[in-house]
């Protein structure tokens, strides 16, 4: 029995480039069976992607880009990751759509809130791009915003790693993995689970944000199923305050 009927998932462009460049075929079609399997418990998946794969605007920001120009541009990005994500699900007999939040009529449906909710309650996998359609906000505030929008029940971020650490734990091999954290406690230990705002905005609308290693077979059903992997950050746990477990 699914612990979650609805559900979005928080893909990086990172997760999109595979061994193959910019965006992975073979590695984009992993992921499309990996949300077919959720559908396929009934539970419906909205997706929120990235652009970091194809585009890094601080690095240009840093160089003198406009910031502005340079977050319109990595909104531009995440309209390719969605729509490479989109014609996988369908290649596997997947239903989809892509909602941009900045209009792009002749290839993808314009974000439409009450719309997105009926793709979803229809069993289609809703895949929103183009951020929130505004700079200086990131695509981690863009899947809280939505997931509060279309009634998700946890957001689930799927990352390289198993769970959150209380460092890098590529870099430093004493890091420890919390099983557990409150909201508070992220912004307390500057954990990087997400952006402040899309924090706040999780902890003001008591959304779960589970953090697992997506490189995993199985894990996005094995999160929606209930199981106990990765991190889970949440009210339910502000009397753990970080319960941590194992080494990296």
């Amino acid at each position: 029995m699914p612990a979650f009927q609805r559900v979005l998932l928080k893909l990086s462009g990172e997760a999109f480039a595979g061994r193959g460049g910019n965006v992975d075929v073979d590695t984009t079609t992993a992921m499309a069976r990996e949300i077919a399997q959720v559908q396929a418990d009934g539970v419906s998946t909205a997706v929120v992607v990235g652009g970091g794969n194809i585009w890094r605007g601080k690095i240009h920001e840093a160089a003198g880009m406009d910031r502005a120009t340079a977050d319109y541009m990595g909104m531009l990005a995440t309209v390719i990751n969605a729509l490479a994500l989109q014609d996988s699900l369908e290649r596997i007999g997947m239903p989809s759509r892509v909602q941009t939040a900045i209009s792009m009529n002749a290839i993808a449906e314009p974000y439409i809130r009450r719309r997105a909710i009926r793709h979803l309650e229809k069993g289609r996998v809703v895949i929103f791009a183009a951020g929130t359609g505004n700079p200086y906000f990131t695509t981690d505030t863009t899947a809280a915003l939505r997931a509060i929008e279309v009634g998700a029940q946890a957001i689930l971020k799927a990352t390289k790693v198993d769970g959150v650490y209380s460092a890098d734990p590529f870099k430093d091999p004493s890091a420890t993995r919390f099983k557990q954290l409150d909201y508070l406690r992220v912004l307390e230990l500057g954990l990087e689970v997400m952006d402040s705002t899309a924090l706040t905005l999780c902890m003001d609308n008591d959304l779960p944000i589970i953090v697992f290693d997506m490189n995993v077979p199985g894990n996005i059903r094995r999160v929606v199923m209930g199981e106990a992997i990765g991190t889970t950050v949440s009210r339910s746990a502000a009397g753990v305050r970080g319960e941590e477990v194992g080494h990296a």
